[in-house]
């Protein structure tokens, strides 16, 4: 298992040939792709996350994933977690967890007992931000967003953003 950090930071995975840098190589896209691979849109192509067989472009896109995410809660919230991770929970739903992303004020509210006040809050920027959530998914892995659901623990400072991604065509031709 790769590090909540090692994500966001190219920290090196142990065990059998794995000790290579998460990313190799930038693309044109900002993204990072898989040796052999011209962009980050071929190394998703062929992605599917429970293979074992793409175990590079896999991480790289989780990794890309997790910068973004981070991008956009410094955007919208003045400063980012410090900690993010995102991984695949089956082929069908990406889940990213971002840890101590609170603010100031926002920690103070929560030292009041202001949790569901807090929560309330950040809901609110979320479902504005809905779009730009979702647009980094479907870009990143290239496949439609069909739900998009954020939660926040407020008194442990950790944040999910899960979303649900439309099911892949069966393929006709006997390979998947």
């Amino acid at each position: 298992m790769v590090a909540p950090s090692a994500l966001i930071t190219g920290e090196r995975r142990p065990g059998p040939s794995r000790g290579l840098p998460l990313a190799r190589e930038r693309c044109a896209a900002g993204g990072v792709k898989r040796e052999g691979a011209t962009s980050l849109s071929e190394a998703r192509e062929s992605l599917s996350p429970w293979d074992g067989q793409h175990d590079d472009a896999r991480d790289s896109i989780l990794a890309e994933i997790s910068r973004q995410m981070v991008k956009i809660y410094k955007e919208q919230f003045g400063r980012g977690p410090t900690k993010a991770r995102t991984d695949f929970a089956g082929p069908d739903i990406v889940i990213c967890t971002l840890e101590e992303s609170l603010t100031p004020a926002e920690k103070r509210l929560a030292e009041l007992g202001e949790h569901q006040r807090l929560r309330d809050t950040r809901m609110y920027f979320q479902y504005v931000t809905e779009k730009e959530f979702c647009s980094v998914i479907e870009q990143v892995v290239g496949r439609q967003v069909r739900a998009f659901v954020s939660g926040i623990d407020t008194q442990r400072d950790v944040s999910s953003e899960v979303f649900y991604l439309e099911p892949r065509p069966k393929r006709v031709d006997g390979d998947g």
